[in-house]
């Protein structure tokens, strides 16, 4: 709606996984580097934590992205298990590329377990790993689930894991995991994402304007200030007041984007994201 008064090809704050849009900062960088190593070498397992919004899925999503499909199987699962079956049938179904039998005796956890043994074997033969992604699973509460999933690292031949797993979730995720030495102990890679700092909130917000076609900035360093305060330095909040801004300065026929625009677009969108927070 507003691309074109402000120079722009595409909308710069969506919150969705467009890898163009990742910026190196090291703790990303790091982020996806030790996941691609842990895929890529064979590590078996890895955990990625982070607090709310601060990029977590933009990751895991950005390293499927980077993985070749002709040697990787993937299989993402953006929802939290409600039980160890449903999670085995979850990963069963998205390998397998087509529908789960009708048989009761074939859906039961060891019928699935033998299922999923001979998928993992059969693309081992033909040269491909399987990627299997748990996000959310801050939100898995029952511990039973967790031992299905420490199971999947049972999968191997003499030299390899048939399987990579990675494990996404908020900050409570480590310590579940904790609790749970068997799986901790299989989990060879960990990385943890933090909020943005000050320097960092202006450069995510200029790179994503540039990744968008807009070569000039728009944002005055004294508002993106007040936009990293007011969000904690979280990617997903900068994004919805960003965009908000570009509609709101858009609507009032600016020529930059200054502190009254940010003040008025919290006004207009009534949220209290805009809100800076006190020091």
């Amino acid at each position: 709606m507003y691309e074109a008064y402000w120079k722009l090809k595409e909308k710069p704050f969506k919150n969705t996984a467009d890898p163009r849009f990742l910026c190196s900062f090291p703790q990303h960088s790091d982020a996806l580097m030790k996941l691609t190593y842990t895929v890529r070498e064979n590590m078996g397992a890895a955990m990625m934590t982070g607090v709310f919004g601060c990029g977590k899925t933009f990751i895991a999503r950005t390293l499927i992205s980077s993985l070749s499909e002709n040697r990787y199987a993937f299989a993402y699962l953006n929802y939290p298990p409600v039980s160890g079956v449903e999670f085995l049938r979850a990963v069963v179904r998205t390998l397998k590329y087509s529908e789960l039998p009708e048989k009761k005796t074939e859906l039961l956890e060891d019928a699935l377990l033998e299922s999923l043994q001979a998928l993992l074997l059969d693309d081992s033969r033909e040269g491909k790993e399987a990627v299997i992604v748990i996000d959310e699973a801050h939100s898995i509460e029952d511990d039973r689930i967790f031992e299905k999933i420490r199971l999947l690292l049972n999968f191997q031949t003499e030299s390899r894991f048939l399987l990579s797993l990675i494990l996404v979730g908020q900050p409570e995720l480590a310590g579940k995991v904790a609790n749970l030495r068997q799986l901790e102990q299989r989990i060879a890679v960990k990385c943890h994402l933090e909020a943005l700092t000050v320097e960092e909130t202006r450069d995510y917000v200029n790179r994503r304007l540039e990744v968008a076609g807009r070569k000039d900035p728009l944002f005055p360093d004294e508002v993106l200030d007040l936009i990293h305060q007011a969000t904690g330095g979280i990617p997903r909040r900068i994004n919805h007041i960003c965009d908000a801004c570009l509609m709101t300065g858009f609507a009032r026929k600016k020529e930059i984007l200054d502190e009254e625009t940010f003040r008025e677009s919290g006004k207009i969108f009534g949220s209290t994201v805009f809100t800076p927070e006190k020091s």
